[in-house]
């Protein structure tokens, strides 16, 4: 077999069809029941190996950092000290999932680079395996391995595969504000009865591939909280409702707000309303993704 230098890949974005809350552990964690969906929005990350030893990152991207704060390269040191073979690595990142959105970018870019260093350096580690290193970067980095849907329970650590979600348009509408996921969950802690989705119910509308009812029963519970804060998001589902989506929520702790529609012909109309609005920053369409 030729030996491999570098490996190109894909880091899928997701978006969170159902959360709830059900309750916090005594260290302040936050429990959690939700249903994890990749979208076909991607980072595109390329991981080469630096016989020199160094650990090294570039980006397209103007804004973002490429020192330790960022994922990829925490990824990359970690498998580093786990694995001498591992001597250094080059990382590029080309930015497409919008930043600050909820839709998981800086974790999958991150999982995609242990991923990358996996393959190149003839680790053999399993999914699983990877997984354990990758949830000491963050939460989400688990299943931006495991990718498809996924139901997430503890702090969002424990995963459960899911039949694959049935395939149908994504429209995706950021705004311009910046949310703080530490804040929405202490308004939200603050709230006596809040709403719950019913996650179990979306799971069988997911088995019988039904995304009408799937969409009757969907819900984040943080937006009771997180719309008060920023109503434009209330106000991009609106749109969206109002131009044909079949369901229209926040994603996780927002600000990003998706539509799903039964034909692109609707998603298009709605992504030209949205746009229109002017409430959107970063309007985008995209599908489901299933593994």
């Amino acid at each position: 077999m030729t030996e491999q230098n570098a490996i190109t890949l894909k880091a899928l974005a997701k978006i969170n069809i159902g959360l709830d809350v059900t309750g916090i552990r005594e260290d302040g964690y936050h429990m959690v029941n939700m249903i994890m969906q990749t979208v076909h929005m991607y980072d595109v990350v390329t991981v080469e190996k630096d016989t020199d030893g160094g650990i090294s990152m570039t980006t397209d991207s103007g804004f973002l950092p490429t020192d330790d704060s960022n994922l990829c390269i925490k990824a990359a040191k970690l498998m580093k000290e786990a694995y001498p073979q591992v001597l250094g690595v080059k990382i590029h990142l080309k930015k497409n999932i919008p930043v600050a959105a909820g839709m998981a970018g800086g974790s999958s870019d991150a999982a995609a680079v242990l991923y990358g260093i996996n393959r190149i350096y003839e680790l053999g580690l399993s999914i699983e395996e990877l997984q354990k290193i990758g949830v000491k970067i963050g939460a989400d980095v688990p299943y931006c391995l495991m990718r498809g849907t996924a139901l997430a329970a503890g702090i969002g650590e424990k995963l459960t595969r899911l039949p694959a979600m049935m395939r149908c348009p994504v429209l995706i509408a950021k705004p311009a504000v910046s949310v703080s996921t530490k804040e929405v969950y202490q308004a939200l802690d603050a709230i006596e009865n809040p709403k719950h989705p019913d996650i179990d119910a979306m799971i069988e509308d997911i088995e019988n591939g039904d995304l009408h009812a799937l969409a009757s029963h969907m819900g984040n519970i943080l937006e009771e909280v997180t719309i008060p804060m920023h109503p434009e998001i209330a106000d991009i589902k609106r749109v969206m409702m109002e131009n044909g989506a079949v369901i229209s929520m926040m994603s996780g702790s927002g600000p990003t707000v998706f539509g799903f529609f039964d034909d692109n012909d609707a998603m298009m109309e709605a992504k030209e309303a949205v746009e229109k609005s002017g409430l959107a920053k970063v309007v985008r369409y995209t599908s489901i993704y299933n593994v």
